[in-house]
């Protein structure tokens, strides 16, 4: 049986961003602080003289997981030290189109291991890129 959609509660901001000619154009937000050229990737078989949407969902990702982590490391009111979020994001074919896969990986050295583990589950729960990924793409969080 399929969730319905989540229906937001309040709206706090929205992005606009707007991509011309797809893989092999521009992506700019409407505050003009975004204005990537995009280009596919070498391994694509693209020239690899731009950015591509595998890298900018793994930058989004990996900077609001990382949010999400020191949201709940305060709420549990727990002092984290550095912390770094690294998101590798593949792409791939599933049946007739293509999909994702995503890797967290958080370092988080000044934690004991079980705290940081229980951190990284915690934050997982709450990232908004974990809840609109979770049962569509697998995401693998550990620790580096």
């Amino acid at each position: 049986m399929s969730q319905s959609p989540v229906v937001l509660e309040k709206r706090l901001y929205t992005a606009v961003a707007t991509a011309t000619s797809g893989r092999e154009g521009r992506a700019k937000t409407d505050d003009g602080l975004l204005d990537v050229a995009l280009a596919p990737p070498r391994a694509l078989g693209g020239n690899g003289n731009g950015t591509n949407p595998e890298q900018l969902f793994a930058a989004g990702y990996a900077a609001c997981f990382g949010s999400a982590l020191g949201h709940v490391a305060r709420a549990k009111k727990i002092t984290t030290g550095p912390v770094s979020i690294t998101a590798n994001v593949t792409i791939g074919s599933v049946g007739q189109g293509f999909g994702l896969a995503v890797e967290l990986l958080a370092s988080i050295p000044e934690l004991p291991r079980d705290q940081a583990e229980a951190l990284l589950h915690a934050a997982h729960q709450v990232c908004p890129y974990s809840n609109a990924t979770r049962g569509n793409i697998a995401v693998d969080v550990r620790l580096a």
